[in-house]
């Protein structure tokens, strides 16, 4: 069948309360509260958790309404079925994590032909496979003593779809950034923006026919049409089962978690992360791989060849909405594809609960003498932390504000910094709060504040590092294996390294880089400057994670301030001192302009005597070869190292939707313990002065003061 144009299905209007955000209802466990030995890839299997029938956790939190009880729990056919304790990385049937491009050939089976009919060989193999998969699942449940039909979610059965080719003709500009694509909601409402994209990812990675994707999002303006776009488009092109979060939610940490514990193929997360949203916003959508984490440059760029010489849709815009309000599992006639909708929290509180002792935490929050507040910023970490803070750990309900994700995150920017999270900035600096926290859009990023007090990012992932092994239970059963971070963050991760006698690598600017070096066991931990710190749990960065590490090192510190720990970290490593200057929405051939300057300038001035006296050390265009797979990352960022070991670094950020975003990133390192006192601004007066010298700042771009400073 085919059609001129793509019906996208109905929406509500802009400003109309969303349905998906109104309705209370009961929701399933996730597979660790069954008594099944529910693993975690890195580590291999746990024991068995007690049942949680009766414990109050659900996707519904944060949305102004009760949390309802726990109906019994159910599992994911995969779960049962795809570990084994002696595989520490995802399950064997997928493809390498970082595999070479030939396994994520750019132009797949389907890149100019339909799907296979229902009847051919291909087809019936599909279904074979597919019902060898729930026969194990079966036999794996059975062995625990637990009956499928008591486990299994509500079944919707659906009529059979037809599958329609579709014309359509490509749009320049749709190449991934860092993360994904990202673009004003205006750009990706034009006809068949967002279809073109989701068809070059089923296009350009291979090994999808049959498999399973997990897809959410952080409930930004517009993702409810897109989720749906998606389950028409997923059965079009053979995928065999999309696990979806409940109401469409899903943290871009509780993705990757969802992947990895569900033996999934890969995710299609929709957020354009700490960006604004709305219908003036901006939206986005990415794909993460089979070991949780953000799809490699290989895979990317394939997607971006397959955009630009797409010249069909493949779609069923015959399949209804689907209901996302009340998990329940869709089936359809004819087909072995499936769709099932999940609670959006509980597997993420599962994994938590294993790696943090939960009990140590708690005593510190209702002790009666330490306060918190957490700022989810109306994105979508809130139900994730009125889950674990308050439902869990006994924290009031009143520590976690803005906790409702909405659309437009209530007109604000949902970027944890000084600048944009001043609702909780205002509150630290009130003296009533011991502790706070911030979360952005996705919840992948994270700020800490102590009581008026700023823990610099590139301070908080050393700080960590620094007291996993001795407070966090994870790492007392898996030991720090090595620590990584992004070349612009701070050196203080390297010295925490050099002291514990771990390697440290530093690479690119993108979490996607920290995958491979995870996979092979080689980090346990890594972080950016950019808000962003996480472990091997996941592929991702994790700011719930980041906040409950805080509070282990606090509650094993009692007494002990936020102020405390980091003057006792710097009295024993030493500071590096660090700020970062945002330039954002500047004009973008001024930025390229700037940036082409420097790189001339590169060789001039090595060994030179610039501003205030810093002579410049060495200075380069920061490459990168991945040390497991051999992959190259050219064109990083501009890096200026001083003989003092002061550092200037100007990088073009790849996370905007419009114009371009220049950062500045400016170090020096203080190793009196006397002299760690002195204000960030005040000591980093002179590199910044420099910094905006060199670059002509204000010549190319028009701007004498920067957006954000962090």
């Amino acid at each position: 069948m085919y059609r001129a144009q793509f019906p996208f299905p109905p929406y509500f209007p802009y400003g109309t309360p969303p349905a998906l955000f109104a309705h209370p209802s009961p929701l399933p466990a996730s597979p660790a509260a069954m008594n099944l030995a529910s693993p975690l890839p890195s580590s291999g299997w746990y024991s068995p958790s007690p049942a949680l029938s009766s414990a109050p956790v659900g996707a519904a939190y944060g949305f102004g309404m009760p949390s309802p009880a726990r109906p019994a729990a159910y599992p994911s056919p995969l779960v049962a079925m795809s570990f084994s304790p002696a595989q520490p990385g995802p399950p064997a049937f997928h493809p390498p994590a970082y595999s070479p491009l030939a396994a994520y050939s750019p132009f797949a089976r389907r890149a100019h032909h339909m799907p296979p009919p229902p009847s051919s060989p291909s087809m019936r193999g599909l279904r074979s496979r597919a019902a060898a998969g729930a026969a194990r699942a079966s036999a794996a449940a059975a062995a625990n003593g637990i009956s499928m039909s008591a486990i299994t979610p509500q079944i919707r059965p659906r009529p059979a779809f037809t599958i329609s080719r579709l014309e359509t003709a490509a749009y320049e500009g749709q190449k991934p950034g860092t993360s994904g694509l990202r673009k004003k909601v205006a750009v990706m409402q034009q006809p068949n923006y967002v279809a073109n994209f989701v068809q070059a990812i089923f296009d350009a990675v291979d090994d999808l026919a049959g498999a399973t994707l997990v897809v959410g999002g952080d409930g930004r303006f517009y993702n409810d049409v897109v989720i749906q776009l998606i389950v028409r488009m997923a059965a079009a092109n053979g995928v065999g089962k999309l696990i979806v979060g409940q109401n469409g939610i899903l943290s871009t940490p509780a993705v990757s978690a969802l992947v990895r514990d569900f033996g999934a193929a890969g995710g299609i997360i929709l957020t354009a992360s700490h960006n604004p949203g709305g219908p003036d916003g901006d939206l986005g959508i990415k794909y993460n791989i089979g070991n949780g984490g953000p799809a490699p440059d290989a895979v990317t760029a394939a997607i971006y060849d397959a955009t630009k010489s797409i010249s069909r849709i493949l779609t069923a815009d015959d399949i209804d909405d689907i209901a996302l309000a009340t998990p329940a599992r869709y089936t359809f006639a004819g087909s072995d594809f499936e769709v099932q909708v999940v609670d959006s929290v509980a597997n993420y509180v599962d994994n938590m609960k294993r790696i943090f002792d939960f009990p140590a935490i708690s005593s510190l929050l209702t002790s009666g003498s330490f306060s918190m507040v957490f700022d989810a910023m109306h994105g979508v970490t809130g139900p994730y932390a009125t889950a674990v803070l308050v439902d869990e750990l006994g924290a009031p309900p009143s520590s976690v504000i803005n906790g409702t994700p909405l659309p437009d995150f209530g007109g604000g920017h949902p970027d944890p910094n000084l600048t944009y999270a001043h609702d909780l900035v205002e509150l630290m600096n009130s003296g009533k709060y011991d502790f706070g926290a911030a979360s952005d859009g996705d919840g992948d990023r994270n700020m800490v504040l102590g009581n008026q007090f700023f823990v610099n990012p590139s301070d908080s992932v050393a700080i960590i590092a620094a007291h996993a092994n001795d407070t966090i239970p994870f790492f007392a059963r898996s030991p720090l294996t090595g620590l990584a971070r992004s070349m612009p963050t701070s050196q203080a991760l390297d010295r925490v390294a050099a002291h514990l006698g771990l390697e440290l690598y530093e690479t690119p600017t993108g979490w996607k880089y920290f995958g491979s070096l995870m996979d092979a066991g080689l980090i346990s931990i890594c972080g950016e400057e950019s808000f962003g710190q996480s472990s091997v749990h996941i592929r991702e960065k994790d700011g719930l994670w980041a906040v409950l590490a805080w509070l282990s090192i606090l509650a094993a510190n009692p007494g002990s301030s936020v102020e405390d720990i980091c003057t006792r970290h710097w009295a024993s490593y030493g500071r590096n001192y660090f700020t970062r200057y945002d330039f954002e929405e500047v004009d973008s051939d001024g930025a390229a302009e700037l940036m082409a300057r420097l790189v001339r300038k590169l060789d001039s001035w090595v060994g030179g005597k610039l501003d205030a006296g810093y002579v410049v050390r060495h200075a380069d265009e920061f490459a990168y070869v991945d040390p497991v797979n051999g992959a190259r990352a050219s064109n990083q960022g501009i890096r200026f190292l001083f003989d003092d070991g002061s550092r200037i670094v100007f990088r073009l950020s790849g996370t905007g939707s419009s114009g371009a975003t220049i950062r500045v990133y400016i170090e020096q390192y203080e190793p009196d313990a006397s002299e760690a006192s002195t204000p960030a601004s005040e000591k980093l007066a002179p590199l910044v002065n420099l910094a905006l010298s060199m670059s002509r700042m204000e010549e190319y771009t028009g701007r004498t003061e920067p957006t954000v400073i962090t």
